[in-house]
């Protein structure tokens, strides 16, 4: 981790909340779904798609986990309405998880029913460890009704490769990520060394048993690694796809749509932006670096 990374992730609760959305609002698209829209329109005409999350991970009541459930379904009809090229990405803890695991899985089942109707797709994201065997199961459960629903795991866990072993015979699609969440050393990778060669050994046992991947990275050796992979592999380009951040390394998403990678950009937007950008600062300083990086380039 670079000292000025550590600098701007321990100066977050000191920083005025207006100063935090100058940082934010390159990698979230706003705080309204019209704001989402636009954003997604515009990355849709450089040939980029999208898939959009509408903030909201700290639920404590059912009420708030069935109005999650209501935006992420009201995002689907927009995207059919808008004709956008983007699917859904959806958090489980905004759904219910922590509250109840079987009230959670039925708000997802009512999501994916929607998505269904529109031949679209729902990404299930990965949380912190405390929510990865729930997050896991809950997937399995609607993943064996639908098709239409993938899981995200992360490379730094020392259970992923476990996991991912037994999901790729269940014909699970991914998106593949080194992982954001600080976890300690006696459940994940710590060296960053490390944790890209577990990302490498993961992507390779994804592609090869056939499952649709999402290679969700910035790290360029990775990038690197995954473009080298697919040719040795011989890989159509309907098997994969990069993955990046909103305002995230810019000129690497845009390199590989030059070279005819399909790309995709997650947008999150909502009125829980600040929580959700602190949270990330936080618990990813080099994250708050190349966002620190990102506000000097007119390229994004």
């Amino acid at each position: 981790m670079h000292f000025p990374n550590k600098m701007v992730a321990a100066t977050i609760p000191l920083v005025p909340r207006r100063i935090i959305r100058f940082f934010a609002g390159r990698y979230i698209a706003g705080e309204t779904l019209d704001d989402a829209i636009r954003c997604v329109r515009q990355l849709n005409s450089e040939g980029v798609c999208a898939t959009m999350d509408v903030l909201g991970e700290d639920i404590t009541t059912r009420a708030e986990a069935i109005a999650s459930k209501d935006q992420s379904v009201v995002v689907l009809h927009t995207i059919a309405k808008e004709k956008l090229d983007s699917n859904l990405s959806i958090k489980l803890t905004s759904l219910g998880l922590k509250i109840d695991k079987q009230f959670c899985v039925e708000n997802v089942r009512d999501i994916l029913t929607v998505a269904l109707q529109y031949k679209n797709f729902v990404r299930i994201d990965m949380e912190d460890s405390s929510c990865t065997t729930d997050t896991i199961d809950a997937f399995r459960s609607v993943h064996r009704e639908f098709a239409n629903v993938g899981i995200v795991v992360q490379a730094y866990l020392f259970r992923t490769e476990e996991d991912v072993r037994g999901l790729v015979k269940e014909g699970s699609g991914f998106r593949l990520c080194k992982g954001i969440y600080r976890e300690p050393a006696d459940i994940a990778f710590q060296q960053r060394e490390e944790v890209q060669k577990n990302y490498m050994k993961l992507l390779e046992q994804m592609l090869v048993g056939g499952s649709y991947v999402g290679i969700a990275t910035h790290d360029s050796v990775l990038v690197d690694g995954a473009v080298a992979l697919i040719k040795k592999l011989g890989l159509q380009k309907d098997r994969y796809e990069f993955q990046m951040l909103l305002g995230v390394r810019p000129e690497l998403r845009k390199k590989l749509a030059r070279d005819g990678h399909k790309v995709r950009l997650y947008i999150p937007y909502g009125e829980h932006w600040y929580g959700y950008s602190t949270r990330r600062f936080k618990e990813n300083p080099a994250m708050a670096g190349y966002v620190f990086k990102a506000l000097f380039t007119r390229n994004a």
